[in-house]
C-alpha cells in the first residue's frame, strides 16, 4: 500500500538524516508513519534484498530499527497532540526491547503499528508491532523521552 500524502517524517523531519526514518538518508529504511484518529501510528514497509538475515527472512537489527523509529514517532506525535504543541519535541531512545516470535519475511508488505501506553511530562512508554499476512512476527516496548536543549538531538526535527 502506498500512500501519497506526507507521512509525519516528511511533514516534520524532511531533512532528517536518521538510517530508520529519514527522509532525505538515500540508503536508509525510510519508514513512512501515518497517523491514526486514535492517536495510534501505522506505516507500511517492504524490504530489499541487503535487508535479509538470511533467505527470506529479515535481519533482526533491521527489524530493531524499524520498531525504534516507528515507535519513537508515535512517543513524539502523542506529546505533540497532548501539549497542544506546533511541532513534535525531538524524542531519543532510553529504552527498548524487542520480541521475535516468529520469522520476519522478506518477500512480503509489513505493517508496523505502534500505540502509546503511558505517558509522563516529557517522554511515553509505546508498544510497537511488525506483522506479515496477520500475523505478528516482532514486538517491542520502549520508552522515548523529549530532549532539552544541549543535547545533540534537539534541534533535530
Amino acid at each position: 500500500m502506498h500512500r501519497s500524502e506526507p507521512c509525519l517524517q516528511e511533514r516534520y523531519s524532511p531533512a532528517g538524516i536518521c538510517f530508520g526514518c529519514g527522509p532525505a538518508n538515500p540508503h536508509g529504511l525510510r519508514i513512512r508513519s501515518f497517523a491514526r484518529p486514535d492517536g495510534s501510528l501505522v506505516a507500511t514497509w517492504r524490504s530489499a534484498p541487503h535487508h535479509a538475515a538470511f533467505s527470506g527472512v529479515l535481519n533482526g537489527g533491521i527489524v530493531g530499527a524499524l520498531l525504534d523509529c516507528h515507535c519513537n514517532w508515535a512517543a513524539t506525535w502523542h506529546l505533540m497532540q497532548r501539549d497542544a504543541l506546533p511541532a513534535p519535541p525531538c524524542t531519543v531512545t532510553a529504552s527498548y526491547a524487542i520480541k521475535l516470535p516468529r520469522p520476519t519475511p522478506t518477500e512480503t508488505d509489513l505493517t508496523l503499528e505502534a500505540r502509546v501506553v503511558e505517558s509522563h511530562p516529557d517522554r511515553a512508554r509505546v508498544e510497537g508491532t511488525i506483522t506479515a499476512g496477520g500475523q505478528v512476527c516482532a514486538t517491542c516496548v520502549g520508552t522515548f523521552v523529549a530532549v532539552k536543549p544541549g543535547h545533540p538531538a534537539y534541534h533535530r526535527w
